[in-house]
Order: structure tokens, then C-alpha cells, then sequence
């Protein structure tokens, strides 16, 4: 499983961006997929996760009513939606998959940058 994001750039505070995370290798129904960011000089944190069904979506407290996660299993594409951007946004946001069962099958994307600017 390779996972690839792509999406981030530059926006200004208020903004949207919309990250995709495509995957490649295997089917997603098994796995569920996060969305982490790492900003500058900070840990890396979870922001968002929704499950293999679709049903169940997971949000940061600093996320929530701004983000939405949403996946297109057709496209093997799990996709962040960020609206109404932060200066505290900014980071690197990495996609993440996690085998529902077998959680040693764990992979990780190489990220991408996400800046805002005022």
C-alpha cells in the first residue's frame, strides 16, 4: 500500500484548501484512514480519521466545523476539506492507514505542506 497526498499550498487566513490522499496497492474497506499534521518545531497530531464504512469520522477539538474528511472508495481517495483556515493550520499534513484489524499493517504518506498566511 503507497499512499500519496497532494493538495496543500499557500492560502491566505479564511480560506480552503482541499487535501486528497490517494492510495495504491490495495482496496481501502479495511483500513481506516487519518489525517495527522505536524506543524513547525511541534509533535505530529491527529486531526481527523474515518472508518472503512464511511459512517464513522473522527475530529480534532481545533478541527471540528471546519474540516470535513470524506472518502471516494472507487477512487481509493480519502479527501480533508478545510475550510475557514487558521495561522494555526499551518503544518505538514500526512495520511495514514491503518489495517482495521491487523494494525501492524501501518502506513504513512510523505506529507504535504499546508502554509497560511494573513
Amino acid at each position: 500500500l503507497q499512499l500519496v497526498e497532494s493538495g496543500g499550498g499557500l492560502v491566505q487566513a479564511g480560506g480552503s484548501l482541499r487535501l486528497a490522499c490517494a492510495a495504491s496497492g490495495v482496496t481501502l474497506e479495511r483500513y481506516t484512514i487519518g489525517w495527522f499534521r505536524q506543524p513547525p518545531g511541534k509533535d505530529r497530531e491527529a486531526v481527523s480519521c474515518i472508518s472503512n464504512t464511511n459512517t464513522n469520522a473522527y475530529y480534532a477539538d481545533s478541527v471540528k466545523g471546519r474540516f470535513t474528511i470524506s472518502g471516494d472508495d472507487n477512487e481509493r481517495t480519502v479527501y480533508l476539506q478545510m475550510n475557514s483556515l487558521q495561522l494555526e493550520d499551518t503544518a505538514v499534513y500526512y495520511c495514514n492507514a491503518r489495517h482495521s484489524i491487523y494494525h501492524a499493517l501501518d502506513y504513512w504518506g510523505n506529507g504535504t505542506q499546508v502554509t497560511v498566511s494573513l
